[in-house]
């Protein structure tokens, strides 16, 4: 029986898709539930999975194509048996796709096979086989850190590996013998996005931001004190964000301006807390959502944060974990950032921007000492939120992360 297999049906936020890879070609066998492709929204890369063991009779869509909910991809014949040799000739050339590496099931049973888009580009470039790669990911997948590790790990004299198809190299310099390349490597749909928001959040918003810094000498103490006891009852390390997500949603039930957004002539004040945390991965920033977070613990917020790097890591977050929010916190102290003025995640109207810990001279009480200080930034949208309300949102978060005993005592 031929079973077509079709776009999944997308939110509606999300108007189409990109067919970046396929990872069957016509007449490879497939089973149940193993990804046919990958299809790249300008949120995450969603895989295709095949319902019913079978042979792909036939590919619909070229490789790079741009897809919508319903299309037809591919037919695959239910049921059948794999050719012992291959057709020699393939489908037309207009509709063959890219072939991509596929690797076989490890000799310790993990499927290996389905590779992210990053993780195949990598073992492409660097003509690695999987197989021979541990895999840290869920259910045995490949990471993007096991490939680079990998790497690293390798003897220095590997062959240098070939250039993009899309690199159009510069004419050779006769002086010196030696080449002036460029490349032109189209924005992916996910850094396209990412554009687009970021100039529509400036153009369309009065983004204001205001400066602060907090001792965080009493969370250090805090973490130190507790550290052990609470990763052996809960399963997971105490971080610092679970402390900053839960400092930001006191100041904003203080300021619930700066839980609300815009809409026309309308501001509309989110009575929930909704707080996306902002996760850095090799195709761009992305902003899972704590859902709920004011109702969650400081272990459920760092499993949740926790889960959410390690999916967007593996490219494996879902739309919906992406979906809505109402306050944003970034972290540009992971890269060494002392200072920034993040933007504001669009049509939220403000985001807290965390950076690095440095320990400076400090005068308290009249006494020079050392302290581990960061500097806060939060950027809003003057059109709804004041300086006033804006800078006494920020003193309220340093006054709850400099004395952590009022966020749960809740005073």
């Amino acid at each position: 029986m031929s079973t077509e297999i079709r776009v999944p049906q997308l939110p509606e936020s999300v108007a189409d898709a990109t067919l970046v890879a396929w990872h069957k070609q016509p007449g490879d066998p497939i089973a149940r539930d193993e990804n046919l492709a990958d299809l790249e929204t300008d949120k995450v890369v969603l895989e295709v999975p095949a319902p019913a063991n079978g042979v792909v009779r036939e590919i619909k869509v070229q490789s790079g194509a741009v897809v919508t909910s319903g299309q037809v991809l591919a037919i695959i014949e239910e049921g059948a048996a794999a050719p012992a040799t291959r057709p020699s000739a393939g489908p037309p050339a207009a509709t063959t796709p890219k072939v991509t590496p596929q690797a076989p099931p490890s000799e310790d049973g993990k499927d290996q096979g389905r590779l992210s888009p990053s993780v195949r580009r990598l073992v492409e470039e660097n003509q690695l086989n999987p197989a021979s790669i541990p895999a840290s990911g869920r259910d045995g997948r490949l990471t993007k850190s096991d490939v680079v590790d990998y790497l690293g790990k390798k003897p220095a004299a590997v062959p240098a590996a070939a250039p993009p198809a899309v690199a159009r190299p510069v004419a050779a310099r006769a002086a010196t013998g030696g080449a002036r390349a460029e490349q032109r490597v189209p924005m992916t749909r996910l850094r396209a996005r990412i554009a687009q928001r970021l100039l529509e959040a400036q153009s369309s918003q009065a983004l204001l931001t205001t400066f602060n810094e907090v001792d965080l000498t009493a969370i250090q103490e805090l973490r130190a004190r507790y550290k052990e006891r609470f990763e052996k009852a809960h399963g997971v390390k105490l971080g610092f964000m679970s402390f900053f997500v839960k400092a930001a949603i006191e100041a904003l039930k203080r300021y619930p301006v700066v839980n609300a957004s815009v809409d026309g002539n309308d501001i509309i004040y989110h009575e929930y807390y909704d707080i996306g945390v902002a996760v850095s991965t090799d195709r761009g920033l992305i902003v899972p959502i704590v859902r709920d977070a004011d109702a969650k613990s400081f272990a459920a917020i760092e499993k949740e944060v926790g889960d959410f790097a390690k999916k967007a890591r593996e490219g494996s977050l879902a739309i919906e974990d992406l979906t809505g929010g109402t306050f944003t916190v970034t972290n540009g102290g992971v890269f060494g950032s002392l200072m920034s003025t993040p933007i504001v995640n669009a049509p939220q109207s403000a985001i807290l921007g965390m950076h690095k810990i440095q320990e400076r001279p400090m005068v308290i009480d009249g006494q020079v000492a050392v302290r581990p200080m960061m500097y806060l930034a939060v950027t809003y949208d003057h059109r709804i939120i004041d300086g006033r309300e804006a800078v006494q949102f920020l003193v309220a978060i340093k006054d709850a992360l400099e004395d952590p005993g009022r966020m749960l005592l809740g005073i």
